[in-house]
């Protein structure tokens, strides 16, 4: 089939099952009927001297919920006379295709997969085809990102009134907006980001925003966090204690009007049992501006302060503050822990489950 970039709409599809453009060999499909009875259309499928007549439910959407939506749809749905129920969508992902086929409900892509189940005359699975298109949400990709921390915030507090209750937590909540003046994060971008958590069955939009997902949220997350070792980091032997530590970075890094917030791997110790090296890590937007002010001797033989330059604001997001002191999230240190080692992914094992504790609460941690 053809490399498509842009996603079908509902007519779109049901101009290409006009056209014949619908397509899982060895079957054939003709259209006979477009919206009948509330359904899209009525087709044909046909191998070699057998026939069946299907009553075709087409969606532009293949996320969760649009997926679910029509598969209730074919499963409840008044079907005409001698007719199956099929669904047709831009793509199946392997999972769906496996949930159709045991529920014995037909779904074509119009990629190259689908399951078609004609009982007593045929039976067609196929599989693998990759998606020809991209993206249909309004943000490519809402768990990546500065569009993250809507996502992350849920997490944090899962119930919110409004669309701006969302926002206002948001912004409150990142440390470039709420402390340092950077640009709040705008009501259309939160809109556009619940929009895609609804649709991915995240999050609940009936009196009120719910999250109903938090396990779900989470891995998402975690396929989509990038952990980069090329930020510009710098370890330094600074005399005192972590305490001492603490203070002197908070002091230096409020003269200068820089955020300043502890890595998730050295924030560890508030969430879950695990004893890391003793180096302070912190994130940084400019390093340049603290080192003059900090002291000490720049070394890789036994550091105990370790800055890392980044303005990826997630990584900020939703800091933990004690005595003047910020600590990275707990959404922030699982998503670390996750690259790691093997002890670093049990860890975060731990982080999750205080995560998920937080989470069936209205508040939060």
């Amino acid at each position: 089939m053809n490399n498509i970039r842009k996603p079908p709409t509902k007519s779109d599809i049901i101009e290409r099952l006009r056209r014949g453009q619908l397509a899982l060999p060895p079957l054939r499909f003709k259209l006979i009927e477009t919206e009948r009875a509330g359904w899209d259309a009525m087709l044909v499928a046909s191998w070699g001297g057998q026939r069946a007549k299907y009553a075709v439910e087409c969606k532009a959407q293949s996320t969760p919920k649009g997926f679910n939506d029509a598969l209730r749809k074919c499963q409840l749905g008044p079907l005409p006379t001698g007719a199956l129920p099929m669904l047709v969508t831009p793509y199946l992902r392997e999972s769906q295709l496996q949930e159709l086929e045991l529920k014995r409900i037909s779904g074509v892509d119009l990629c190259g997969n689908g399951v078609v189940v004609a009982p007593g005359r045929f039976s067609v699975f196929r599989s693998g085809e990759k998606n020809q298109f991209p993206t249909y949400s309004p943000i490519r990709n809402i768990y990546r990102k500065n569009t993250s921390m809507v996502a992350r915030l849920f997490l944090a507090s899962p119930f919110f009134g409004s669309v701006q209750q969302v926002r206002e937590a948001v912004n409150a909540r990142n440390l470039f907006s709420s402390h340092w003046g950077k640009t709040p994060m705008g009501l259309g971008t939160v809109s556009k980001a619940l929009k895609v958590l609804e649709e991915d069955q995240i999050v609940y939009r009936q009196r009120g925003i719910r999250l109903v997902g938090p396990d779900k949220l989470l891995e998402a997350l975690a396929d989509n966090y990038i952990r980069s070792n090329k930020e510009p980091r710098i370890r330094l032997k600074i005399q005192g204690d972590k305490a001492s530590l603490m203070r002197l970075l908070r002091a230096r890094a409020g003269a200068v009007s820089l955020p300043i917030v502890a890595t998730g791997l050295s924030s560890v110790s508030r969430y879950a049992v695990m004893q890391r090296e003793d180096v302070l890590s912190v994130f940084c937007p400019e390093i340049a501006l603290l080192l003059d002010s900090l002291g000490g001797k720049e070394t890789d033989r036994f550091p105990n302060v370790e800055l890392i330059q980044t303005d990826e604001q997630p990584r900020y997001f939703d800091a933990r503050e004690e005595e003047g002191f910020f600590w990275a999230s707990p959404v922030q240190t699982y998503l670390e822990l996750t690259t790691g080692d093997k002890r670093d992914q049990e860890t975060a094992e731990q982080v999750k489950d205080y995560l998920l504790r937080g989470s069936e609460t209205e508040g939060g941690q």
